[in-house]
């Protein structure tokens, strides 16, 4: 497979630069107190050789508010990282006369000073910190959305994502991790506020990779303003990771063991400065488990007459996966920081299966009876490499400028068999069949944010994102001379390429104390070209949307508040419905996307009130949403 190759060729050299590049975390989020680096070197006045062990202490200006600490190496040296501003040092040791360097300024610009060599030296006296924290509620309701924190449940300890999503309000999970909001599963699922492609192929399984301990919190927002993708149109999942920034290295280990399900993950992280770094990694095995089934049909035929078609059947799975992440931050100054992560993900999916099928056909006037033996094995992985660079401006804190690229590939192989005998010739089938697909992503995002005061901001932007894909499928067929050969008729290469090209606008307005308002619109692009290697003919597909987003609030005395809201989304067809691989280990039951499926666009009207009542939060909501276009199957 050249394009596995040349995916994870790519995969492997961005896995290096994050090392050197960035952090994770959301887009354009820096780290909170920027730090600036304080250091110098203490020497004797008489002798010019350095002093050892000397103690410095940082002051606030002015005061004897002691911040920081530290003792001189070896060679006199000290180096310190605190907050910028405006500070006293405090050198002093044993034998020396004390000294204080007063009124040494940190600026936001200009983080960093180096006093050079210093002929006194300093004292520290450390003071324990003091940390004062309040504890959030397990659910919050915001205006815009409901967050569920995560890390505040200790319920969640030794699951995976789909458990962590079980416990969100308005979310469904069934017991295959699949997910659905008010009864649709049209979502857009975020990882940190950005897409993944762990998410493309198949979100259940995309979800038994992430541990439930590496989430900090799930954001569940129904009316997405135009700022987010208009793509989900049941809403869009957010799941926000921890990120942890303390100054040192810290690390931690988690395993669960079970007759079902078996993981192990590993955290860790260091801060020095204004650079940071972290990583995780993580593991499942699904043990391999027995299942029964049985599935009934009845097709009424154009005379009234009843077609049945009866199965059952007993099947063998398990799964194995995997989950990985680097990240790492940098903040130039208050002004500028730069982030960067990479994460890696992949999982196994081997079945193998057998089937009793009974087929009564009143038209054909016969009764057939097979006997269907078949393995499945899906192996997909991907990766996602994301950096942003963030621009802050020191006469208005609140107006940002964010330039962003996202670099996402994913790899989805799937190889089977079909062994199959019946009461008539024509029933008997031996064959394999291989779809291998990839897809290449590629984002380019840049926001802007413009306070016009405290009460109105704007916020602008514009967006791309390049796809490439391709899925090569093949069928081999027993011949009569008992080799397997290509069934040319059911084999080819699929390229298909969708871009999408946006730009949006929205304004935050607040109308007195109780009243906010936020509007804009997003225009999207969408250019899709579709070619196969055969003689098959290409085909293309373009069309535009805009989409308009209002939410309008109302908030009342003892927190409570009132929403309406209205908003339009789309819902691109993913590569399962529009890859047009047949999968036909059922030849009753045939599976087969469509390339030139139109999005669904749907509008959502929705009425919401909340309040907080003895400590307890009530929440209620009435909403309309109709589709147009509707994807399904058939």
């Amino acid at each position: 497979m050249k394009n596995n190759q040349r995916i994870f060729g790519i995969a492997f050299l961005f896995a290096l630069l994050p090392l050197f590049a960035g952090a994770q975390g959301q887009w354009g989020r820096p780290q909170p107190g920027l730090k600036g680096k304080l250091e110098g070197a203490l020497v004797d006045s008489l002798s010019g050789q350095p002093v050892e062990f000397a103690t410095v202490v940082v002051l606030k200006a002015g005061t004897q508010e002691q911040v920081d600490g530290t003792i001189t190496d070896e060679k006199g040296r000290f180096k310190l990282f605190v907050e910028v501003g405006t500070y006293d040092v405090q050198l002093s040791f044993l034998g020396y006369q004390t000294k204080v360097l007063r009124n040494l300024r940190l600026t936001k610009r200009k983080p960093d000073l180096d006093l050079k060599r210093i002929f006194f030296t300093p004292e520290s006296l450390s003071l324990e910190e003091v940390t004062v924290s309040a504890e959030a509620s397990t659910v919050e309701n915001r205006v815009d959305k409901i967050v569920y924190h995560a890390d505040k449940d200790a319920t969640n300890a030794g699951g995976d994502a789909a458990d962590v999503l079980r416990k969100v309000p308005l979310l469904s999970v069934d017991l295959d991790g699949n997910v659905s909001l008010r009864g649709s599963s049209n979502l857009r699922i975020l990882i940190n506020g950005k897409p993944s492609s762990m998410f493309a192929t198949s979100v259940a399984d995309a979800l038994k990779t992430i541990p439930a301990d590496q989430i900090k919190s799930v954001e569940v927002i129904t009316t997405p303003s135009a700022k987010y993708d208009g793509e989900g149109s049941g809403g869009i999942i957010n799941i926000i990771t921890k990120k942890k920034s303390v100054e040192g290295f810290t690390g931690s280990v988690n395993s669960s063991l079970g007759t079902r399900n078996n993981s192990l993950s590993l955290n860790l992280a260091a801060a020095k400065g204004r650079f940071g770094l972290n990583a995780n990694g993580s593991g499942f095995f699904f043990l391999p488990n027995d299942g029964t089934w049985n599935y009934n049909r009845f097709d009424t035929l154009g005379d009234g007459q009843i077609r049945h078609l009866q199965q059952s059947g007993t099947n063998t799975a398990s799964r194995q996966g995997f989950h990985g992440s680097i990240g790492a931050f940098y903040d130039i100054n208050a002004y500028n920081s730069i982030n960067s992560s990479f994460r890696i993900n992949g999982f196994n999916f081997p079945r193998e299966g057998a089937n009793n099928a009974l087929l009564d056909d009143p038209a054909r006037q016969i009764v057939e009876n097979s006997l269907r033996q078949s393995e499945d094995d899906m192996l997909i992985y991907g990766f996602d490499w994301t950096n942003d660079y963030t621009k802050k401006f020191a006469d208005q804190p609140e107006r940002e400028l964010v330039f962003a690229v996202q670099l996402s590939g994913n790899i989805n192989d799937r190889s089977g068999s079909l062994l199959q005998s019946g009461n008539f010739p024509y029933l008997a089938i031996d064959e394999r069949y291989d779809n291998d697909g990839t897809n290449l992503e590629t984002t380019f995002q840049l926001d802007y944010t413009h306070p016009f005061s405290k009460k109105v901001k704007l916020e602008i932007g514009a967006k791309s994102v390049l796809r490439d894909l391709e899925s090569q499928y093949r069928f081999d067929t027993l011949s009569a001379e008992q080799r397997y050969a290509i069934d040319q008729s059911r084999s080819d290469v699929f390229n298909y390429n969708q871009n999408v090209y946006a730009g949006y606008a929205s304004f935050n307005i607040k109308v007195g104390d109780n009243y906010g308002l936020v509007a804009g619109a997003r225009y999207e692009r969408t250019d899709i070209r579709g070619e196969y290697n055969s003689e098959l003919p290409a085909f293309q597909n373009d069309y535009a949307n805009l989409l308009p987003s209002i939410i309008l609030s109302r908030t009342f005395k003892n927190y409570s508040s009132l929403k309406l809201s209205y908003n339009q989304r789309i819902q691109r067809p993913s590569l399962f419905y529009i890859n047009p691989f047949t999968q036909q280990s059922d030849r009753n039951n045939l599976q087969e996307g469509n390339p030139q499926l139109q999005p669904e666009v749907t509008h959502q009207l929705e009425l919401g009130y909340n309040t907080f009542v003895k400590g307890v939060v009530l929440s209620g909501a009435l909403y309309f949403r109709h589709t147009d276009d509707i994807i399904e199957s058939i």
